[in-house]
């Protein structure tokens, strides 16, 4: 059907190998940081395809095929090199909280974001949270995938598209500030929708999950872990405009329950107005760690020491983009001199070609091949 073969910088053995390496992450005996890097500029052997590259695949006209776009997915992919525990991998991207789109609410693409916003502002109580297969964007997200596994060969993991949060999806239908009167006003409606909305996530991602798994078993999302089993990165973005006690009530049990049902559950935990509530989430025992971002305006993650000391004496361990720190990959460490040992750091991101050399002795420090 393609006019030309995978050319991935990766192939099965390295799956292997990087597949026991996740292992031993997510079981704690990895013994070093976690480093998954990639470079770009490596030739794919073949003309660039037609169609451009895009950050959010919302950005394609409906008229785009989904082929098209698994294929300039390839392309992309094919033009990086994988170093330490990096591996290729590409999700439908269509914004935060896709939950909504299959439940009728609308997307807008905007300048480098895309946003949803409902028809209509009902009232909580009239509020139901229905999947709907037909949905278009139901159907394009599924389209895509499909494709994808098609093409890839087996070689490339598909990532969970963005699912968001609990209270972020009920937010989505009610818009934050009637949600934050909702607290107070119809708390125990605010409690039900809760957990129906519990239910709808859920069956999102079971559904999108048996798009995934045909293609290479495996998970991972918009933070590239992988894991072998069930893994996601769980947020509640809303949090910053609720205090301790409404977020143990309405956000916590919904929280741990999710924590429960996967095998391997991160947190991103999102800007200062979120900090609140960090000891309640180190107090679940099956979550695994923490994703700091400080957001726009704060320092870099290399001057918040104390959250990732807190995070690490509750026994999770801590991620972070090279992005969040003008160090970039140097961040690491800095992190780990503040921590004592580098050990339970999982670091993502890209870098410059011209820094390839240093990083290769980095991972040459920690004994990653």
């Amino acid at each position: 059907m393609y006019k030309h073969a995978v050319n991935l910088d990766f192939n099965q053995a390295r799956w292997q190998t990087t597949k026991d390496i996740y292992r031993r992450w997510w079981n704690g005996t990895l013994g070093r940081p976690l480093i998954n890097l990639t470079v770009a500029g490596r030739d794919p052997g073949r003309p660039a395809p037609a169609i451009p590259a895009h950050e959010f695949t919302s950005f394609y006209d409906p008229n785009i095929s989904a082929d098209a776009i698994a294929d300039r997915w390839l392309y992309d992919l094919e033009s990086l090199r994988y170093l330490g525990d990096a591996f290729p991998r590409v999700r439908p991207d269509f914004g935060p909280s896709v939950p909504s789109l299959f439940m009728g609410l609308e997307l807008h693409n905007g300048n480098g974001t895309v946003w949803t916003q409902p028809p209509d502002l009902l009232e909580l109580k009239d509020i139901e949270f229905t999947v709907d297969p037909d949905n278009v964007w139901y159907r394009r997200v599924s389209d895509i995938y499909r494709a994808a596994g098609a093409r890839f060969e087996g070689l490339v993991q598909l990532g969970m598209t963005d699912l968001g949060g609990n209270l972020d999806l009920i937010a989505s239908f009610r818009q934050s500030d009637n949600l934050a009167m909702d607290f107070y006003d119809v708390p125990e409606t605010v409690e039900k929708k809760c957990w129906e909305a519990h239910a709808a996530w859920w069956r999102c991602y079971d559904a999108m999950n048996a798009l995934i798994q045909p293609s290479h078993a495996g998970y991972t999302a918009w933070t590239p872990f992988y894991s072998e089993t069930p893994y996601y990165i769980l947020q509640c973005d809303f949090s910053y405009m609720i205090g301790p006690d409404i977020f143990e009530r309405f956000a916590l049990p919904e929280l741990a329950a999710t924590c429960r049902r996967l095998d391997n559950p991160y947190y991103h935990l999102d800007g200062p107005g979120a900090l609140p509530h960090l000891d309640m989430l180190l107090s679940i025992p099956e979550l695994k760690g923490i994703q700091w971002i400080p957001g726009a305006g704060q320092p870099p993650i290399t001057q918040w020491p104390e959250i990732y000391r807190r995070i690490r004496a509750a026994g999770k361990t801590v991620q972070f983009f090279t992005d969040q720190d003008p160090l970039g990959w140097r961040a690491l460490e800095v992190i780990a001199g503040q921590l004592g040992s580098a050990e339970g750091i999982a670091m993502f991101g890209d870098i410059p070609a011209e820094d390839e050399p240093q990083v290769r002795q980095l991972l040459a420090k920690y004994g990653v091949a």
